[in-house]
């Protein structure tokens, strides 16, 4: 076994490698960016060696820096996350020529797999089942369209290379493959320096569901169930979870073996996925297979109770696996949420900055449910431009499916982030999704459910009439806290503080009564009475306690005569006040937002890739302007209506910050 190994990545896969390597007792290096000198995986490994600039293409994709901060560590292994040099074929040949061991497979399995154009080659060749489509690199814009015109809309444009829902567009017509073309090439150059893309034919209303295998360098392969990832954003998944609802034991059986013929049809010795597309019958089709760690691996762990960052590192020493195929028992249900900096009020566009809190809920077990948080960030740290937006990877695990989500739903109202926007409260809101909980799933969820965009909802019915005793409650806490201020001036005689209320939910009015009982308060709004029990104190992000009977998490941030509440997937203003307080609330006057139609605004901190129109030009509704480049992926903003330009502010090379006026209009 290897006594020191050296993590290839960063963020929190970077960390997650390095938990297991401390359990097993390897001490490990850490590499950094400049972007990521204070970065966590930084202070948590046993070494750290600074690699470069902080573009990817300056540091954690330049191969010999890496084996030269492996030389100077004297680390005996490279394990390379996913993403970067994960599937680089001439990473783990460079490793070898140096003497040190890849945690990954083989360079042929790489070679043969890895790649997308060549992966389907060989899936063709071992008669499995194909999403038909052109195997062959296109040259120009003008071939793509007329392959795609012959496969039939709509297509894929999908990267050789790539990943992450990078370098990948759906394409409904001509004029859209053309575009699409153009950007999957951009961004593919850019994420993964190779800009080779191909065309398929896109199944309608998919589900993506994938095979985790486990190989060794003796032979041996296993299947260790699937997951299904069929909740996507933009082609990059948002929620997994193992096992799929879509499956039975006899089509997981039919699926684990064709994965595992193919991957030992490449010899293959490591951790790895086979991805397929699977239609509402069940039935499938190879999509391609990841040679790597995946992003969702954590659901494959909670229900099969094996660590896969511990057999890649026990393979990579060369030993064999440790479970043959009947081993493999799965218990109970998995759910991972992803969460990104990106604001999904504002069409899911990137943020950074600071977080100025972040505080994830306990991670435990109790009761057969458990909570992980994968995480590469600290309250403090900084969400930076140049490389992913993801926060954490939130995974719950329960008996049974609903179990799973109900813990998943519980879990996001604990977790409290502030200093960026985030997409919580849009992962909250799936969650209680009917369609999302009743298992009718589709990669067009998310287009479907959501297509004129995401707008937190407000409450309503049973979740309203929590939120509003809860705010009482806290109201009645703060005003216990202020009464032991010392120093306060008194009226003369017997003097009795209010308890009475009135609660303001948006324009709803409610009567609110707070009354001391055994063990809490009871709130009475309407006449209906709520007992709550809670341990919260004034200044927490997130209030945890017992309403009504029932255990529940809120988020909490003050406003004046209020709070702002988000609890199971909706978020509102509360005002709570006295008698005369509300009644000179009345009479305040209403603030009226400025009108900024005439302008165009940069939605998120980004790089002005390109300027696509003039001073003085027309534009007609729909029409590009420009293009804004953030966290590796590059945003087309659009005009909203027709008109002129009258002005442009910005232009190529750029970098902005967010709502910065790129031009205005006449």
């Amino acid at each position: 076994m290897f006594d020191k190994i050296l993590i290839a990545n960063r963020g929190e896969i970077a960390c997650r490698v390095i938990k297991t390597a401390r359990q097993m007792g390897i001490k490990t290096v850490a590499v950094y960016s400049d972007a990521d000198r204070d970065a966590l995986h930084v202070t948590m490994a046993d070494e750290a060696v600074h690699i470069g600039p902080a573009p990817a293409a300056e540091s954690y994709l330049v191969i010999e820096k890496i084996i030269d901060a492996c030389k100077k560590t004297g680390a005996q292994a490279v394990h390379p996350g996913y993403g970067f040099l994960s599937e680089r074929e001439a990473f783990p040949k460079a490793l070898a020529e140096a003497g040190i061991v890849f945690i990954g497979p083989h360079p042929g399995a790489i070679a043969a797999m890895g790649d997308k154009i060549e992966s389907k080659k060989a899936a063709a060749a071992a008669k499995v089942s194909t999403v038909p489509g052109y195997l062959g690199v296109i040259e120009n814009p003008e071939q793509a369209v007329t392959i795609a015109n012959d496969i039939g809309y709509p297509v894929m444009i999908k990267a050789s290379a790539g990943g992450g829902g990078k370098g990948m567009r759906i394409a409904y017509s001509a004029d859209e493959v053309a575009e699409g073309f153009a950007r999957a090439k951009s961004e593919a150059a850019s994420s993964f320096g190779d800009d080779r893309v191909f065309v398929e034919k896109f199944i309608t209303d998919p589900r993506h569901i994938e095979i985790q295998v486990l190989g060794d360098k003796h032979g041996n392969v296993i299947y260790l169930g699937e997951r299904e990832c069929s909740i996507q954003r933009r082609n990059q998944k948002v929620i997994e979870e193992a096992p799929s609802p879509l499956l039975d034991e006899a089509t997981r059986k039919l699926m684990g073996e064709q994965a595992v013929a193919l991957a030992k049809a490449v010899g293959y010795d490591s951790a790895g996925t086979v991805e397929f597309v699977a239609g509402q019958d069940k039935s499938f089709y190879f999509l391609e297979m990841n040679t790597r760690l995946q992003v969702e691996h954590p659901v494959t762990e909670m229900i099969t109770g094996i660590d896969l960052v511990e057999e890649m590192i026990r393979v990579a020493a060369g030993e064999r696996l440790r479970l043959a195929q009947a081993d493999v028992k799965l218990d109970g249900w998995a759910v991972e949420s992803r969460i990104y900096a990106e604001d999904p009020v504002r069409n899911f566009l990137p943020s950074t900055g600071r977080l100025v809190t972040y505080r994830p809920p306990e991670e435990d077990e109790n009761d057969g449910v458990t909570v992980r948080n994968d995480t590469g960030v600290y309250e403090g740290g900084e969400i930076s431009i140049f490389y992913d937006p993801m926060i954490a990877k939130l995974v719950t695990h329960a008996p049974t499916r609903q179990e799973a989500i109900d813990a998943q739903a519980t879990a996001l109202d604990a977790f409290a982030i502030d200093g960026i926007r985030h997409n919580i409260p849009f992962l909250s809101a799936l969650m209680q999704h009917p369609r999302w909980q009743g298992g009718s799933l589709s990669t067009g969820f998310i287009a479907e459910e959501f297509s004129e965009g995401f707008k937190i909802p407000a409450p309503t019915g049973e979740v309203a009439r929590r939120m509003v005793a809860v705010a009482a409650a806290i109201d009645h806490l703060q005003n216990e806290r202020k009464r032991h201020i010392s120093g306060q001036m008194r009226p003369m005689g017997t003097f009795q503080f209010e308890r009475e209320r009135i609660v303001m939910l948006g324009a709803e009015r409610h009567e609110a009564l707070v009354e001391d009982v055994e063990g809490g308060i009871a709130v009475v709004i309407d006449g209906e009475t709520w007992p709550i029990l809670s341990g919260w104190h004034p200044g927490e992000p997130v209030w945890i306690g017992v309403v009504g009977g029932l255990e529940v998490a809120m988020q909490v941030r003050p406003l004046l005569n209020g709070f702002v509440l988000a609890h199971a997937g909706t978020a509102t203003e509360i005002r709570v006040y006295t008698h005369r307080e509300a009644e000179l609330f009345a009479l305040m006057p209403e603030k009226t937002v400025a009108d900024t139609g005439k302008v165009l605004l940069c939605p998120m901190p980004g790089l002005v890739k390109a300027i696509s129109v003039k001073q003085g030009q027309e534009i007609k509704a729909g029409e590009p302007l420009c293009i804004v480049e953030a966290m590796k992926m590059e945003n087309v903003l659009r005009a909203e209506r027709d008109a002129t330009v009258a002005k442009i502010l910005a232009k190529e090379g750029d970098s902005l910050a967010v709502d910065a006026v790129i031009m205005e209009f006449a």
